[in-house]
C-alpha cells in the first residue's frame, strides 16, 4: 500500500472542502433563483420576468379580495371563472385593492370592510386576498396591490381622517361638495396620526403570510408590485412637499419589509400632482419607486363632453397622445418603465348598462393599446396597461350599488355599468384579444 503523508491528507481534505463549499454555493444560488422565479424586476425602462422582457395588457379588478373570500360578498366560483375568462382573452395582469376601509356614511362605500378600525382587519377578506394570489399564480397571472385610496369609495384617506376626529368625508355629489372634499383630504398629508395609522396598515399587509400557499407575501411570485395608493394627491399646492415626503417614506417602509417586489405610486401622472410635472417626476425618481404610473380619463377630465362622449373621441385620443408623450419623456429621463394602469371611456351617450353600444370606447381602447404596442416593439418605456375595468359575468341591478349586488369595475359611488367591460361586450373583447397577441410578453 502506498504511504499517505499528512500533507497529502490535508491536501485531499482541502480539495474536498473546496468542492463542498462550491456545492453549498451552488445550492444557495439555485435556491435563490427558485425563490425569485416569476418575481418581476426592472432593468432600465423594461420589466424583466424570469430573465426575459415582460409586457402586458391587464385590467382593474378592485373587488378581487372580497369576491375571492368566503364571507359576505364572496363568490369563489365566480372569481375563478373571471380569472379563466380573462386569461382566455389575453389578460395577464390585475390591479386590485387590498380591501376597503370603513367609509363615510355619505359616500356609499364598498363593503364589506377589510379595516373596520385602525389595525383591526377582517381575516375573512384577508383570506380572500390569499386565495386571489394563489389562484393568480396557478394561471401565470400577476397582481398589483394598492394599499390605500385618495377617494372615499373604499374609505381611503377619509377612513384615517375620520379616525383622527375630522368627521365624515364631504358628499361630492352636493353643490360645492368636490371642493369641500379636496379641502378635507388635504389634511391627510399633514396629519401625523393619520399617516402613522396608514404605515401600521402597510406593515400588517406586506408582512403577511399567505394562509393557502404558506409563503410570506414577500416571496409570492404572483405579486408584481405593491402600490402606495389609488390616485394619491396632495390636494393642495401647499402640501406638495409633505406629499413627496409621504410617498418617499411609505415606499421605503414597504421596501424594508419586502425587498423582492416592486413598489409604485398609483399616481395619475402630473394631473394627480397638482398639475406639476416636476413634482410628478421627482416622486417617481425616488430610489424606492420602481416605475411610473399614469391614468387617463378623457370624459372625467373634460377632454370629451359628458353629454356626448362620442362627439369628443377624436379630441380625447389627441389629448391622451400628448399626455402619454409627456410621461414617456419623463420615464426616459429617470430611466424607469411606464404603465398606463387606468384608462376608460363611457358607453354611447354616457349611458350605463350592458346593452349600450361601445363604439367610442372601442376606438379609445384600440388607441391606448396601439400606444403600448408601438412602445413595446420599439423598445420604449411603456411596458403595460390596465383598462378600467372588468365587470365580467356581473350585471348591474340598478344604477346605485347596494350590498348584495354584483361587484363590477364601477365602484359603488358611480353609476353601475358606466365603465365596466362585461363578458357580453364582444367588440371590446375582440380588440383586447387582438392586441394581447402582440403586446403580451412573459
Amino acid at each position: 500500500m502506498k504511504n499517505i503523508t499528512l500533507a497529502s491528507l490535508l491536501a485531499m481534505a482541502g480539495i474536498f472542502m473546496i468542492s463542498c463549499n462550491g456545492c453549498q454555493g451552488n445550492i444557495k444560488e439555485n435556491n435563490r433563483q427558485k425563490e425569485s422565479a416569476g418575481i418581476i424586476k426592472t432593468e432600465g425602462t423594461k420589466f424583466i420576468k424570469n430573465g426575459k422582457p415582460y409586457s402586458y395588457i391587464g385590467t382593474n379588478l378592485w373587488y378581487a379580495s372580497i369576491l375571492a373570500s368566503e364571507g359576505e360578498g364572496g363568490n369563489r366560483e365566480r372569481f375563478c371563472k373571471e380569472l379563466d375568462d380573462l386569461k382566455s382573452i389575453g389578460i395577464t395582469n390585475l390591479r386590485i385593492l387590498s380591501g376597503p376601509d370603513a367609509g363615510s356614511d355619505l359616500a356609499n362605500p364598498a363593503k364589506p370592510y377589510l379595516q373596520n378600525r385602525p389595525g383591526e382587519l377582517n381575516d375573512t377578506i384577508l383570506q380572500g386576498l390569499d386565495f386571489a394570489i394563489s389562484e393568480l399564480e396557478k394561471r401565470g397571472m400577476d397582481a398589483v396591490i394598492y394599499l390605500n385610496n385618495a377617494w372615499d369609495w373604499s374609505g381611503g384617506f377619509g377612513f384615517y381622517l375620520k379616525e383622527c376626529g375630522y368627521g365624515d368625508s364631504p358628499n361630492t355629489n352636493e353643490d360645492g361638495g368636490y371642493n369641500r372634499y379636496v379641502d378635507y383630504c388635504a389634511n391627510f398629508a399633514r396629519e401625523p396620526k393619520a399617516l402613522d395609522m396608514y404605515y401600521s396598515y402597510i406593515k400588517q399587509i406586506v408582512s403577511r403570510k399567505n394562509s393557502i400557499t404558506g409563503r410570506l407575501y414577500k416571496d409570492e411570485p404572483a405579486i408584481m408590485a405593491w402600490q402606495l395608493c389609488n390616485e394619491p394627491r396632495a390636494f393642495s399646492k401647499e402640501n406638495k412637499e409633505l406629499f413627496a415626503e409621504w410617498i418617499a417614506k411609505a415606499a421605503a417602509l414597504i421596501k424594508s419589509i419586502d425587498s423582492n417586489h416592486m413598489v409604485s405610486t398609483g399616481s395619475e401622472g402630473y394631473i394627480g400632482c397638482e398639475v406639476d410635472a416636476e413634482l410628478c417626476e421627482r416622486i417617481h425618481a425616488d430610489k424606492n419607486i420602481d416605475y411610473l404610473t399614469i391614468h387617463i380619463w378623457p370624459v372625467n377630465w373634460g377632454w370629451a363632453p359628458r353629454s356626448n362622449p362620442d362627439s369628443g373621441i377624436e379630441n380625447a385620443c389627441a389629448k391622451s397622445a400628448e399626455y402619454i408623450a409627456e410621461h414617456i419623456a419623463m420615464a426616459e429621463r429617470i430611466g424607469k418603465p411606464l404603465v398606463i394602469e387606468e384608462f376608460g371611456y363611457s358607453r354611447q351617450g354616457n349611458v350605463s348598462g350592458t346593452d349600450i353600444p361601445t363604439g367610442s370606447r372601442d376606438i379609445f381602447y384600440g388607441f391606448i393599446f396601439s400606444q403600448v404596442k408601438e412602445s413595446v416593439e420599439k423598445g420604449g418605456p411603456i411596458a403595460g396597461c390596465n383598462f378600467w375595468g372588468w365587470g365580467g359575468s356581473g350585471r348591474p341591478r340598478d344604477l346605485v350599488w347596494q350590498a348584495g349586488d354584483d361587484y363590477l369595475c364601477d365602484p359603488p359611488h358611480e353609476p353601475q355599468g358606466w365603465y365596466s367591460v362585461f363578458d357580453s361586450d364582444t367588440a371590446t373583447i375582440g380588440i383586447i384579444k387582438e392586441y394581447a397577441k402582440t403586446i403580451n410578453r412573459q
